[in-house]
């Protein structure tokens, strides 16, 4: 038979209790912080909201006429033609109904994470089912991808490297084999020291290939360096920055300040991220799952987790 000090011991508190407690700390946590949401447009608007639509900054909260605090929605309005809009409308959390909180959580963790948040983590954070967190992060994915066509150009010194991602050898593929001469994706990789990088998956690893990708991300005057592979050869003539490279075929990998360690570097979070948060290695799951990869690491002196987070969400970051 079980004493009252037994009884009093395994007490466990009710479920409305648990949810009075759970109210009370969220009302504690949202005077001491900002809403994600008041977060959102403060970052997005600054000072200075405006319509979404049309640019207009006659515009307005939309708050309760008792209370005076804002819509449940946070919803704004212009004062022209009384439209409305939230800080949603453009972005990639757009015509989503999860909470803004759970869209913050899940950037600052792709942002803060080189190799990659995987969606099941974000499930069980943010307590949400699995189908919710993947149409999350692909959001997040794709959204971070830098636009190549948009991105300024690299400068000063450049390291270009390649790598190719997709697992062991599969039954009938070479033994042995890594790299070239295998079925996996060819990914490739310019790196301007102390500053950012420029990746892309590409067809196949020739020179014709290379070249193309180099001349779309690298600014002619940079200084490139790559290794001594035959498909890196006649880069100089068409760079005036020179062109210099390291043999790795004779173990030579650094000589002074020419070495391509840093894009090697770059080209292993990669690895490392698709091991960790992806079980294929399927081309058009790589796209996607290499778009964050991507954006995590693309500013290399950006130290403060904050900035990433900035320029990941930001609408009018340059990438």
């Amino acid at each position: 038979m079980q004493t009252s000090e037994h009884k009093r011991a395994t007490y466990r508190p009710s479920r409305l209790n648990q949810k009075a407690a759970e109210f009370e700390k969220r009302k504690l946590c949202a005077t001491r912080y900002p809403l994600p949401a008041t977060r959102f447009e403060e970052q997005r608007w600054g000072n200075a909201p405006a319509c979404v639509h049309c640019g207009s900054v006659e515009v307005y909260k939309i708050t309760d006429a008792k209370t005076g605090q804002r819509n449940r929605g946070y919803l704004w309005r212009r004062h022209d033609c009384k439209d409305q809009y939230t800080v949603r409308i453009g972005t990639v959390y757009e015509e989503s109904r999860l909470p803004v909180r759970h869209w913050a959580y899940a950037f600052w963790r792709a942002c803060t994470s080189k190799k990659g948040v995987a969606a099941l983590e974000i499930k069980r954070h943010c307590q949400i089912s699995y189908k919710s967190a993947l149409f999350l992060m692909n959001r997040i994915r794709f959204g971070m991808a830098p636009d190549h066509a948009l991105a300024p150009r690299l400068q000063g010194t450049v390291e270009c490297d390649e790598t190719y991602v997709g697992g062991k050898p599969r039954f009938g593929e070479a033994k042995g084999r890594t790299g070239r001469g295998t079925t996996k994706t060819p990914v490739s990789a310019a790196v301007q020291r102390n500053g950012q990088i420029r990746r892309r998956i590409v067809a196949d690893v020739t020179a014709e290939t290379l070249r193309a990708a180099m001349k779309e991300v690298i600014d002619p005057r940079a200084r490139i360096m790559t290794d001594d592979i035959a498909a890196h050869k006649g880069i100089a003539a068409r760079c005036h920055g020179g062109h210099e490279t390291v043999k790795h075929g004779d173990r030579e990998y650094v000589r002074g300040d020419v070495h391509t360690n840093t894009a090697e570097s770059s080209s292993a979070l990669v690895k490392r991220g698709m091991m960790g948060i992806s079980t294929t290695s399927a081309r058009n799951i790589f796209i996607v799952t290499c778009g964050s990869l991507i954006s995590s690491g693309t500013g290399v002196n950006l130290t403060m987790e904050g900035e990433r987070f900035w320029q990941s969400s930001h609408p009018n970051a340059s990438g």
